[in-house]
């Protein structure tokens, strides 16, 4: 379950419905899947909202200002939900959030605008990863030093919050990763290529968009993606042994 961007068409939306569907039959039927998507809320609320004000803060700090002026430069969730993105949340079990709008004529004109583009979107991703590491460290202090919160009902709540944020956050950054529209990694890619490169890739938008929602309806993305998120996985629980092991 991943957050992406919003984008809407008929046909798209067709396939949203029933993805809603299937995946409200998913929780009717399979036991704690229900509450497992509970206790992935505040982890979604918190990737999300990161997620979006990182684009806000390096626009902002690169000289654009139309994130500021729109409200977007905040850590407040209301700010970067999208209606059907939050719908879909709580039906389906993703959704996205409501993309910053940027004006890259407007960078300082110490960096080119492709550049700009590129520094932008990966603040998006770069902050998840950062996040996961800060709810990991937070993770492995409990762990070391709060053994008998942990065995509370209270405490392996917070713990399944924790560990459901850490996941949430490495696997949207990683997605958001890959080299397709709209997702955060296609402006990192035209940032690299050479010119005539770059060129194809702007006028075939439209055919790499449909590679993307084949990828995201169907296992690719996961079989793509998932050797980085266990790599990424595996030094993050590296980090949290360390931590009670320093603790012990």
């Amino acid at each position: 379950m991943f957050f992406i961007n919003s984008f809407s068409s008929p046909w798209m939306t067709i396939l949203l419905i029933w993805l809603i569907i299937s995946n409200i039959g998913h929780y009717l039927t399979t036991p704690g899947a229900f509450l497992g998507l509970i206790l992935s809320i505040p982890g979604f609320l918190i990737a999300i909202t990161f997620h979006e004000f990182a684009h806000a803060w390096a626009a902002d700090k690169l000289g654009d200002d139309t994130p500021r002026r729109q409200g977007r430069l905040t850590l407040n969730p209301l700010k970067h939900l999208d209606p059907i993105g939050s719908i879909l949340l709580l039906t389906a079990g993703f959704g996205w959030g409501r993309p910053v709008e940027i004006n890259s004529n407007n960078f300082n004109r110490t960096v080119s605008i492709k550049k700009g583009n590129a520094l932008v979107s990966l603040a998006g991703p770069a902050i998840n990863i950062i996040l996961a590491i800060v709810f990991s460290i937070i993770y492995g202090l409990l762990l070391a030093f709060g053994t008998n919160f942990m065995l509370t009902t209270t405490g392996s709540v917070i713990a399944d919050v924790i560990s459901c944020t850490i996941a949430i956050n490495v696997g949207l950054g990683i997605f958001n990763l890959i080299p397709l529209p709209p997702l955060d990694g296609s402006k990192i890619l035209l940032a690299l290529l050479p010119t005539r490169a770059r060129e194809w890739y702007m006028n075939n938008q439209s055919i790499l968009y449909i590679v993307f929602v084949i990828m995201w309806i169907t296992p690719l993305a996961n079989m793509i993606i998932t050797p980085a998120i266990g790599f990424v996985n595996e030094r993050l629980f590296d980090l949290i042994k360390m931590i009670v092991k320093l603790g012990a």
